[in-house]
């Protein structure tokens, strides 16, 4: 199987095209390597993937380019043949979107549009795509469903990801392209993104300066190891949607629909207090952290809880890593990548 992954120097996309190249899949990876945080972590990641590929005699191809570029996707995709397409390139973080909200439109919309061009115009068998837990916006009923209203979303990020699953469905509706979004629960692990807590907390702690405590730590998140993720990512791809036949036009529901789209959480669904995911990782660091505690930002939500059901029972989906196992692979990682001792 041919697979384009796009955002494959990202953190989700380099852990989805190392799990296809090991069961022998021909991967494609698409990255601007934009400089949003370190390039030469994304490059890291590359050399991790261009290395497996030499080693495992499997083909791996790297294209530098920018999807909102129309120029990038004609030249270097098109004359290219897949059977599925997993987009994973994004504008990430809730808080740089209010900053810089014109990056996400260039990246997530106008990106994302030429994302579903091409699979139009290509044939492509299946489109997976990331969305975010953060279309649920300020909804207190927990755990989060795909049956649940997300039309109040708090910041610009999940405004954009909102509108990416109606693009899909519109897709999906008039073009009878297979689409299936995914809705990530904070994702953590090995290889992750600077700008992530647990990234900022184990930089500060082993700097011994206090780490900022964000609503005095009263809140909780459904966070899921990367290894979980990818799981869930390859399952949901390798099998396609089909048109839900049961569809009632006169009682519509959020996650049906007459086209073949469908939307899955993919989470843990066990959350995790901000202060015990910090102990997690005092723990595995052996040294206590100096807490800054701070008021809840703008724009974010108190807890996250992913109903998992949908996704379980349809494709088998388990997640199975405890907290403390995959804060530990996290802290395992970071300290020999950047070569720090205990």
């Amino acid at each position: 199987m041919r697979v384009l992954v796009t955002g494959v120097a990202g953190f989700i996309g380099f852990h989805v095209a190392v799990s296809l190249l090991k069961r022998g899949n021909e991967v494609t990876g698409i990255d601007s390597l934009n400089d949003y945080y370190d390039v030469n972590l994304k490059e890291g990641r590359l050399g991790v993937l261009n290395k497996l590929s030499n080693t495992m005699n499997k083909k791996f191809e790297f294209i530098k380019g920018n999807i909102a570029n129309n120029q990038t996707i004609n030249e270097n995709l098109k004359h290219r043949s897949f059977d599925r397409v997993i987009h994973l390139a994004a504008q990430a973080g809730v808080r740089y979107s209010i900053e810089n909200p014109n990056a996400y439109v260039e990246s997530n919309l106008v990106g994302f549009t030429n994302i579903l061009e091409f699979c139009r115009h290509n044939n492509i068998g299946h489109l997976t795509y990331a969305s975010t837990s953060s279309v649920y916006g300020g909804n207190k009923k927990l755990p989060f469903s795909e049956n649940d209203g997300v039309d109040h979303p708090l910041q610009f990020y999940a405004a954009t990801k909102r509108a990416n699953e109606l693009m899909a469905h519109s897709y999906s509706n008039l073009f009878n392209l297979p689409t299936t979004g995914l809705r990530f629960f904070t994702v953590y692990g090995p290889w992750g993104r600077p700008d992530m807590a647990l990234f900022i907390f184990a930089k500060k702690i082993l700097l011994g300066e206090p780490i900022p405590v964000f609503n005095h730590g009263n809140h909780s998140r459904d966070f899921t190891f990367i290894d979980d993720i990818v799981n869930g990512i390859i399952l949901a791809s390798d099998d396609i949607p089909q048109a839900d036949k049961r569809f009632d036009f006169s009682h519509p529901k959020p996650n049906q629909s007459s086209a073949p789209f469908r939307i899955f959480n993919i989470g843990n669904s066990k959350p995790v207090s901000l202060i015990e995911y910090i102990e997690a990782l005092e723990n595995s660091l052996g040294r206590p952290a100096k807490k800054d505690f701070k008021p809840l930002q703008a724009g974010d939500v108190e807890d996250t809880y992913a109903d998992i059901s949908s996704l379980s029972s349809e494709l088998g989906y388990k997640p199975s890593t405890p907290i403390e196992n995959g804060v530990q692979k996290f802290v395992d990682w970071y300290l020999d990548y950047y070569g720090i001792s205990k």
